[in-house]
């Protein structure tokens, strides 16, 4: 099962032919685009998104609408605190788009160094991919972003990419980040749901 987010608002995708509580739709037929509209106008509205083939679900997803890769990273440090940074008013992990020819693991430590200052990341393990969409120039758009956990020695200053609209960066313990949380996004609470959000 995948949940692609519009807003907090999860579209569920998955291999079964039907979810309780969800309008199931098969994902050959659906619109996307009005689908998103629908849940930006209530989002309460809970759908679901059928296939029987599990990569041919995530094969028609992305033909739906335009997909961006991204990379980024749930970064610990020696303390075992977690790196968050502020942005539009809301906590979040550091993560960026993909650079032409970049693999994923090369573009969540380039993200995570540029948009907080922090150096000597060394990736311990892929943990998934989260996707939601966005609006840029009119268009809706998916962005697929791949996060790894990471972990660094440093400890230096922590300085965030002002032109990316960066406000703050900070390490915070387990107790601060549960309350970060509180103030982000859902599909950044999914990386977490094991941890503090049981």
């Amino acid at each position: 099962m995948y949940k692609v987010f519009v807003n907090n608002t999860p579209i569920i995708l998955s291999t079964k032919k039907a979810v309780q509580d969800y309008t199931t739709i098969p994902i050959k037929e659906v619109d996307f685009n009005d689908l998103i509209l629908k849940i930006l106008k209530d989002d309460k509205l809970k759908f679901h998104l059928y296939h029987k083939n599990q990569e041919k679900l995530i094969d028609h997803l992305y033909t739906k609408l335009p997909v961006v890769l991204a990379g980024g990273g749930k970064v610990y440090n020696d303390s075992k605190e977690i790196l968050f940074i502020r942005r539009n008013g809301k906590w979040d992990l550091p993560k960026g788009k993909s650079e032409k020819k970049e693999d994923m693991e090369t573009t969540a430590i380039r993200e995570v160094e540029e948009e907080t200052g922090v150096k000597d990341l060394e990736i311990t393990k892929f943990l998934y991919k989260t996707f939601h969409v966005f609006k840029r120039n009119d268009e809706y758009r998916l962005k697929v972003t791949y996060w790894f956990e990471m972990k660094t020695e440093y400890d230096g200053p922590l300085t965030p990419q002002i032109d990316e609209g960066i406000k703050k960066v900070k390490w915070k313990d387990a107790k601060k980040a549960k309350k970060a949380l509180q103030n982000s996004y859902a599909n950044i609470r999914e990386l977490f749901s094991h941890e503090y959000l049981s």
